[in-house]
């Protein structure tokens, strides 16, 4: 049996622990980034294209992909494929319009004559970053453009690597883009936040990507909006001893082959499942083809914890607040009303993450780095403003002015006290 050694927190052990920190030094990256958004904002297009050919090996005169070449990525899309991408984009769509119904428009009289309400805005314009990646990841456009075409946003642009697969502009097309842009890493970001003279400067960007894509929405953020900061990839799977070892470990894997940093782990009150996990991530290693990709995230970030109660395994899952975050207990639905950290559940074994991540629906551009202790996902509630508004007639005046002028007073702000009294005593003057 394996030795087993204390976890960061009480009532739990390590059967396996990473190796490395998924945090390291950014510091060489935030420098090289913030040259980077100088340089664009400073020479626009020029720019663009002198870092397009440098870290893409990309020689474009023009970044904008043309109708004809949308066209053209269109018909060469494998018919199966295109297929695939519909349904994925039915489903994420019909998902996001039912979550839009509901956010709903406010009106109401708080006080006689006090009428306070918010609107439900869609943001005008959305730049998304469409990630090239290891693969060909065909359903990252629909993720970001889709929920942006529902919310009601007027342009949505997409920028991606200019060597992306032919199949990513086909689903960049089908999602509903307006604009796509060849154009990719911190550049892109640098482009549809300060505006270039072919790319319209956006109000929030939204998209996953590397190191660079992530640090360069960060340095921006302020004058434009983002969805969130988003590291590498992470899985945990929270288990009792009903789970099933061979399919615990085929869902760590599959994630594990996204990055070599992906973060994958196991949470369990049952040692025996945590040793037999063990044994079988390493087993089906060995034939996996992209086990050179997910061997590494698992030697260097995997782990699994064993947990001397419940409380003490639903505790360790919220500390550590997974992207991705499976149920696989005796009791699923009940165990999932006791999780509150997450960025998005999985309940069951038979719910698993690659059918998120692909097709049924709910959004994969998830918070990871422990962010799911505060937020969710990307939906469409992230292309809309919810803004405030209030009116008042004379009864309102007369409810509010008082206490205004007052609370001024007492603040010294003058001009704020002869701001709330000036329409009292107009009032005042007129009934008498």
């Amino acid at each position: 049996m394996t030795e087993l050694k204390k976890a960061p927190m009480s009532g739990a052990e390590y059967v396996k622990s990473p190796e490395r920190d998924s945090i390291g030094d950014n510091a060489s990256v935030e420098t090289l980034v913030a040259e980077i958004l100088a340089d664009v904002r400073s020479r626009g297009d020029a720019a663009v294209r002198d870092y397009s050919a440098r870290f893409d090996k990309a020689e474009l005169d023009v970044f904008e992909v043309t109708a004809a070449e949308r066209d053209e990525a269109l018909a060469q899309l494998d018919p199966q494929t295109r297929a695939d991408t519909e349904f994925a984009i039915s489903n994420v769509r019909r998902f996001a319009e039912a979550q839009l119904q509901t956010i709903q428009p406010l009106e109401i009289e708080l006080l006689p004559g006090l009428h306070l309400g918010h609107r439900v805005i869609p943001i005008e314009s959305i730049g998304c970053y469409v990630p090239g990646g290891r693969y060909p990841l065909l359903s990252a456009p629909i993720m970001t453009i889709v929920p942006a075409k529902v919310a009601g946003c007027k342009q949505v642009i997409a920028c991606l690597p200019p060597n992306a697969h032919k199949a990513m502009i086909a689903g960049c097309h089908l999602s509903g883009a307006d604009r796509i842009f060849r154009i990719g890493g911190a550049q892109a970001i640098a482009a549809m936040a300060y505006g270039t003279e072919t790319v319209p400067t956006v109000s929030k960007i939204v998209g996953p990507g590397n190191a660079f894509v992530n640090e360069a929405k960060r340095q921006v953020f302020g004058p434009v909006g983002i969805d969130q900061l988003a590291g590498p990839s992470e899985i945990f799977i929270v288990a009792d001893s009903t789970g099933d070892a061979e399919m615990i470990a085929t869902d760590l894997l599959a994630q594990a082959e996204h990055d070599v940093k992906t973060r994958v782990g196991l949470i369990t009150t049952d040692r025996a499942l945590a040793e037999a996990t063990l044994a079988e991530v390493e087993r089906q290693l060995q034939d996996l083809s992209t086990a050179n990709v997910a061997g590494q995230a698992w030697r260097d970030y995997g782990e699994i914890v064993v947990c001397d109660s419940e409380e003490s395994m639903i505790a360790y899952s919220d500390f550590i607040a997974a992207e991705h975050l499976q149920v696989h207990t005796a009791d699923a639905q009940a165990m999932a009303l006791k999780l509150s950290n997450y960025g998005s559940l999985f309940i069951g074994e038979l719910a698993s993450v690659v059918y998120s991540d692909k097709c049924c629906g709910t959004n994969h551009t998830l918070p990871t780095m422990g962010a799911g202790r505060y937020t969710g996902g990307l939906w469409v509630g992230a292309y809309v403003k919810v803004a405030t508004h209030q009116w008042l007639d004379e009864r309102g005046v007369a409810a509010v002015a008082p206490p205004a002028a007052r609370q001024s007073a007492s603040e010294s702000l003058e001009g704020h006290r002869r701001a709330a009294q000036l329409r009292l005593d107009r009032l005042q003057k007129r009934e008498a």
